[in-house]
């Protein structure tokens, strides 16, 4: 039985890691290219699915035509991939050969630049040309043109990309004005509804689908802002840019991945939500980029031993490990160890919630955050800044505090030393850094369970900072005092990134 693979309805194939269970699976692009169509052997027929619409021939009249097909030509180097064969002089076949590759060469065929095309789908949203479909569709393509359904070919210019969520958009002139359709909000969408698929599956044209909503929200890590609509509505290879409607005819998603075993549709196709993509492209067409929120933290889940060492009422929300000195959290007063309940007025359930509500959030604009500081909720507004394209590197030494000439001491399988300078050298600390490091972990201990090695540092143990062994040592006895079971860490890898990790106290 073949690997399931994960493909993305483009024209350039990739490889993507994926969380259980779909570790097996595959990240392949499935728009599909002259050279690579291929008959596909026919699919074992699925399960009646219950009764749908009677028909959606009244709503598919009314779009079909805003949906267009997306071709595209690049020249790229091509190598030779059949070598000249070695032949003694004087060989009968020497000039037959030779003839043979310069053909070749001249054809393109081996050795020098060929044309490569590709197929994909879009969709208008402005009749004045406006066209929207994936970057992977039209990523490194010299040539783009739209097809529409009437036999007009239209050259497409890129207007702008966003490699992170997958969306581009493009613009023509038409001679009149063209069909276009306008977005729904697909956070209205609920598992069961009905949905639509128009696209261009292995370069056939204009083809419809119907399926329902399967799930919401998906993260299928081929991004930091995954939240896709999961639909069964048959998506192939060609469908990448196209439409999924609502059954009214709005856009609540552009069809966007699928997992296939084979490259067709077993009815786990993805699409990028309209909620999403409405802010993007709303920015591609003023800015020709996109402009997302920032406000310079690091953040972790909150599991459940965290939950509990930190007495939180559940494990809501996104956990501060790392607060940018520079950055509007920090003006702001966010502190390593908050949890962040609400941003904007938007509940944060997860850490992919706060990811994408600040990336979404205009920059310039002040924002309320509820959060939870040592058991005791609070308030706070921070202004939302421009994510920085590289983030920069921390020059600014802090003074050392005066070290304590303690001892090692081991707990909780591990022992535990003052930073002194030799330490520093050896285990490559920063300057700014300051804790407890990690000399020693036993190896069967709950501490190696969890990935702690030696060189990293403890830099707070249960609420408070922890510079000595002695520190870590009290916030121990005093959790087991009040029957605590865990104890909460910040650690640090000695360059700046941090974590909170739990260890058992038994």
């Amino acid at each position: 039985m073949p690997a399931l693979r994960f493909s993305r309805s483009g024209h350039n194939s990739a490889m993507r890691k994926l969380m259980p269970p779909l570790s097996t699976m595959a990240l392949a692009l499935a728009c599909a290219t002259p050279l690579a169509t291929h008959l596909l052997m026919p699919q074992p027929a699925q399960a009646a699915a219950t009764k749908g619409p009677d028909t959606v021939a009244d709503v598919a009249e009314k779009v079909m035509d805003a949906v267009v097909n997306i071709s595209t030509a690049q020249n790229v180097a091509a190598s030779r991939s059949v070598p000249v064969p070695e032949l003694p002089p004087g060989s009968p076949f020497e000039d037959f050969f030779e003839d043979f590759f310069r053909h070749r060469k001249e054809d393109g065929k081996d050795g020098g630049p060929r044309r490569v095309s590709s197929l994909g789908s879009g969709f208008v949203i402005d009749p004045a040309g406006l066209i929207v479909t994936n970057n992977h569709v039209i990523a490194d393509a010299d040539e783009i043109y739209a097809n529409f359904s009437d036999g007009t070919k239209l050259k497409a210019e890129l207007i702008g990309r966003d490699t992170k969520t997958d969306l581009a958009l493009l613009r023509v002139k038409p001679e009149k004005p063209l069909t276009a359709v306008s977005f729904g909000d697909s956070d209205q969408l609920r598992v069961g509804d009905w949905v639509m698929a128009i696209g261009n599956p292995f370069g056939l044209g204009g083809t419809l689908t119907v399926g329902v909503v399967s799930a919401r929200n998906r993260d299928i890590n081929s991004g930091p802002y995954d939240n896709f609509i999961q639909t069964d509505a048959a998506i192939n290879r060609g469908n990448s840019g196209g439409p999924l409607f609502d059954m009214e005819g709005r856009v609540v998603g552009i069809n966007t991945a699928i997992i296939s075993p084979s490259g067709g549709s077993i009815g786990i196709g993805f699409a990028v939500p309209s909620a999403t993509a409405k802010p993007i492209l709303a920015q591609l067409e003023q800015f020709h980029e996109v402009r997302r929120g920032w406000i310079g933290v690091r953040i972790q889940p909150v599991t459940d031993d965290i939950a509990e060492a930190m007495e939180l009422p559940s494990t809501q929300g996104a956990l501060i490990g790392v607060v940018d000195k520079e950055g509007p959290a920090a003006k702001a007063g966010l502190q390593a160890g908050d949890v962040i309940l609400t941003f904007d007025g938007k509940l944060i359930k997860t850490v992919r919630d706060l990811t994408r509500t600040v990336a979404d959030t205009m920059v310039g604009k002040t924002a309320r955050i509820e959060i939870i500081r040592k058991g005791k909720p609070q308030t706070l507004s921070l202004q939302v800044a421009r994510m920085p394209v590289e983030k920069e590197a921390e020059t600014k030494p802090a003074t050392l505090s005066k070290e304590k000439t303690t001892a090692p001491r081991k707990m909780l399988g591990l022992e535990l030393s003052p930073i002194t300078e030799e330490l520093r050298q050896r285990f490559n600390i920063q300057s700014s850094i300051q804790g407890v490091v990690i000399i020693h972990v036993d190896e069967n201990s709950p501490a190696a369970e969890k990935g702690l090695v030696p060189g990293l540092i403890i830099m707070q143990a249960g609420p408070e900072p922890a510079r000595t062994p002695d520190d870590v040592e009290q916030r121990i006895a005093q959790l087991q005092q009040k029957g605590k079971r865990a104890i909460l860490l910040l650690v640090s890898d000695g360059e700046g990134e941090q974590e909170f990790i739990t260890l058992p106290l038994e």
